[in-house]
């Protein structure tokens, strides 16, 4: 853990970032129980410049460095951060892939942290159980921050204030920055938040600034790599864009009558869908996607008058596909109404994908939708999962 001095130190840059960020946060989120982007710990669902060498601790760099992210800014490092916290699992997700998950605190809601996925990679593992979630009854407990005692908060600070269920205000955003250690992170798992004023990052953008931060850089152009590639490969197999479904994306829940809808065009969430040239079901009807002003929700027969190609339902990532058919996709086969539509009749209704990801959840997520979508155009593995668990566990 860094001594105070090196918090300090990290602090002399992050505090006057932080104090200016008060004018730009605002509004509510409250969601109930397995609602999307639920904000309570009741939910179901589910430009760097430094001087480095590599160290004893496997670090590919050491020395004083910088590291930029909006909307904080620019922080200064004397040494990668040994215990971090975040909120979004996606950045939970790029830590392990940078091989510093042993670091790694504390989650918003722990079940939307998928792990299940590391199971298929040898040597990778996060014991989910012992990660604090942030999220309790009443919302985050300012105390929580002070038990961490992180060395860094590797989220958006305005995320915690805006959401009004979260009971924290700027001056706690403050004095946590100020008394324990930065903030750093920027919320881009969806982009419909008019308070998000400034820059959005990709999932790889976001992923290479994380790298900088812990100074793993070359795990960082080693997945960029096999992403690439993999994206590449997959993209190649794909039938023209003509003939590839429109979908809509929507949040239901066990027997669905109402839905939350999303918006395929931005947002590391949807990533998969836009790599697979999905077209967005909702484009030219005026139905906008889920944000902390709009809580809108369709029925049936909104649906049925778009009535998509493909159906996606999050709010079930801990089923397998087997469960959900049993379960979502047979209430629908059943409904008088939903049983119209043409995904269900032809039985294109999916799990829609986690809310949020990181570059190994989007590897696996990625893999499921071009197996689902196209089961002419792709079976089996995907990617190689022992060159994504070398990379993780060796830096190689």
């Amino acid at each position: 853990m860094k001594s105070n001095r090196t918090r300090r130190a990290v602090l002399t840059a992050g505090t006057a970032a932080l104090a200016g960020l008060a004018g730009c946060v605002s509004g509510t989120d409250r969601e109930g129980e397995g609602d999307p982007d639920s904000n309570d710990g009741n939910g179901t669902d589910d430009g760097t410049e430094s001087e480095n060498s590599s160290d004893s601790n496997g670090n590919e760099g050491n020395g004083s460095y910088s590291v930029t992210m909006e909307p904080v800014g620019t922080l200064e490092f004397d040494q990668p951060p040994e215990r971090w916290a975040t909120y979004f699992s996606g950045y939970a997700d790029m830590g392990v892939a940078l091989g510093v998950g042993d670091g790694l605190l504390s989650v918003g809601n722990a079940p939307r942290y998928h792990t299940q996925y590391y199971d298929e990679l040898e040597g990778v593992s996060v014991e989910k159980d012992d990660l604090v979630q942030l999220i309790g009854e009443g919302g985050i407990d300012k105390e929580v921050f002070y038990e961490l005692e992180a060395d860094l908060h590797l989220m958006d600070p305005n995320w915690l204030v805006k959401n009004g269920a979260f009971n924290l205000e700027q001056s706690d955003v403050d004095e946590i920055s100020t008394e324990i250690a930065p903030f750093m992170g920027n919320v881009i798992f969806r982009q419909t938040d008019p308070w998000h004023d400034y820059r959005y990052y990709s999932l790889y953008e976001a992923f290479e600034i994380v790298a900088q931060i812990f100074q793993r850089e070359e795990r960082y152009e080693a997945f960029a790599s096999l992403h690439d590639e993999f994206i590449s490969d997959v993209q190649a197999e794909l039938p023209p864009e003509s003939e590839r479904p429109n979908a809509l994306l929507v949040w239901g829940g066990e027997e669905p009558e109402a839905f939350s809808p999303y918006r395929l065009g931005e947002g590391t969430s949807k990533k998969q869908w836009r790599d697979l040239g999905i077209g967005d079901a909702l484009e030219g009807t005026g139905v906008d996607g889920l944000s902390t002003d709009d809580r809108g929700q369709i029925d049936y027969e909104t649906m049925l008058e778009v009535d998509p190609d493909v159906l996606l339902v999050r709010g079930h990532e801990a089923k397998s596909a087997e469960e959900f058919e049993d379960s979502v996709l047979a209430f629908m086969q059943d409904h008088p109404m939903a049983s119209d539509l043409t995904a269900v009749q032809d039985e294109r209704v999916f799990r829609g994908g986690p809310l949020y990801q990181g570059p190994i959840i989007n590897l696996f997520t990625m893999e499921r939708a071009a197996l689902e979508l196209f089961p002419d155009r792709f079976e089996g593995d995907l990617f190689d999962r022992e060159r994504v668990a070398e990379i993780v566990t060796d830096g190689s």
